[in-house]
């Protein structure tokens, strides 16, 4: 596939990765000499410098026949040019980063398609959600629905004292015999794991478990954590992200008690005609004194997604300190995500990152779930179906030789779910849930078709 990325910035750098990692064939467009030198020294992609918003320099990088042509720039004028120019020029597909609210306002009078833009990805948007569900299992790392919610993929850390300490993934298994799950991957010491059943957990391991939605619970009862429910949140920063994720949680109608703590007095008093059944506060998070008078000791779990990424580190450790049981920090460099919960926070999110992996799902056309950027490992969730000359078909999992760096996580047949094991079939026309390293995306779909 030939796609031209338009902007060198987190997300185009991102991608590039991923993509060139991939094998796709990956042009990237911007002004910035010295961006584009950081991208073409660390992936293999080839980079060009010019203006997005030049016909002319956009008819240089390619994009006329283009599969896929990705605006992300900072800025969302730029992005809608280069959109609705390189789809006058020929590009089959374009997705552009836009971050102003207006666009997904359903009254606009301007819609993504007047401006060639084929799929819209909102930064703020994508990064809320992920919040939201990360609230929603107050005993996980990272939280990811598959098969319409039927299946989920939760990041677990195992504490020193964990009873799972020193097991083998086979051990694990034996050891309960009522629960179905499938340890697709384990992040220890900076490094990506796709184990089998002779591999051993030690202490803060963070491992990535799918199984069906109802035995979660069981799942982290057996790692020694307790699955609580939140039902106070406070929300440091009324940004985009935190009145999102207070929109998101409000509509919902879970019960939750939210407080939303604003520094500027302004924003604060329009959050507060805005967002009805939220208790706005003015002051700063990182006040000790505002957090233990307005209850912080008392709160399930602190968010806090301000413009200031030391502010939401500090404020979070702060919260953690106090009593809190979950923090959820956003962040603005990618390379914290992984030291997040050695630093004492529970989780850690970036927009741009979330950003990028909404793009990446979206370029496989609905054949990814979800690309992992889970705390920081370098994996893909694909779901692939199975073709009726692969290789798979009729076989138990434990018979096949699947490519190195891939296991099979979960399988979808005429609608159901279930959770593979060595005995599962593989059958024709499976939809089949793959977690994989990104060097071997390419071989695990040759294996499937």
């Amino acid at each position: 596939m030939k796609i031209v990325i338009i902007g060198a910035g987190e997300i185009g750098r991102h991608l590039s990765r991923l993509l060139s990692e991939e094998k796709q064939d990956v042009i990237v467009l911007d002004r910035d000499g010295e961006a584009l030198a950081e991208v073409a020294a660390s992936c293999d992609v080839l980079a060009r410098e010019g203006n997005a918003a030049s016909a002319r320099d956009l008819l240089a990088a390619g994009v006329k026949d283009a599969d896929l042509v990705i605006a992300a720039t900072s800025l969302d004028e730029v992005n809608m040019i280069a959109s609705m120019m390189s789809k006058r020029l020929g590009a089959n597909k374009v997705i552009a980063r836009i971050r102003s609210d207006e666009f997904t306002d359903p009254d606009t009078p301007l819609n993504p398609e007047d401006m060639g833009i084929d799929v819209m990805i909102h930064p703020e948007q994508s990064v809320a959600q992920e919040i939201v569900q990360l609230i929603k299992r107050s005993s996980a790392s990272d939280v990811l629905n598959l098969a319409d919610g039927k299946m989920q993929l939760v990041g677990l850390r195992l504490e020193k004292n964990s009873p799972l300490v020193g097991m083998t993934l086979m051990e694990y298994d034996r050891g309960f015999p009522n629960l179905v799950f499938r340890i697709v991957a384990i992040y220890r010491g900076g490094r990506t794991i796709i184990p089998d059943g002779s591999d051993r957990l030690l202490g803060n391991d963070n491992i990535f478990v799918i199984a069906r939605t109802d035995t979660i619970p069981d799942i982290v009862k057996s790692t020694g954590k307790v699955e609580q429910p939140i039902t106070r949140i406070m929300i440091a920063g009324g940004t985009k992200v935190g009145s999102h994720v207070a929109r998101i949680l409000n509509q919902e109608n879970g019960g939750w008690n939210i407080k939303l703590i604003e520094p500027s007095e302004k924003g604060a008093n329009q959050l507060a005609a805005e967002l009805k059944n939220i208790l706005v506060l003015h002051g700063e998070a990182t006040d000790p004194d505002l957090l233990a008078i307005e209850g912080v000791q008392d709160t399930d779990a602190f968010i806090s997604v301000t413009d200031d990424e030391e502010s939401n580190i500090i404020s979070c450790l702060m919260a953690k300190h106090l009593g809190v049981r979950k923090t959820v920090a956003m962040v603005s460099k990618p390379q914290y995500i992984p030291l997040s919960q050695t630093i004492g926070l529970d989780a850690a999110v970036n927009k741009k990152l979330s950003a990028s992996n909404e793009i990446h799902r979206h370029i496989r056309q609905g054949k990814v779930l979800a690309v992992s950027s889970l705390q920081g490992i370098k994996a893909e969730l694909l779901e692939l179906e199975v073709g009726s000359r692969s290789k798979a078909v009729g076989k138990l999992i434990h018979k096949i030789r699947f490519p190195e760096g891939c296991i099979v996580g979960g399988i979808i047949h005429n609608g159901s779910v279930e959770i593979a094991t060595g005995q599962t079939i593989i059958r024709k026309n499976d939809r089949i849930i793959v977690f994989c390293l990104p060097q071997s995306v390419e071989a695990i779909t040759s294996y499937f078709k």
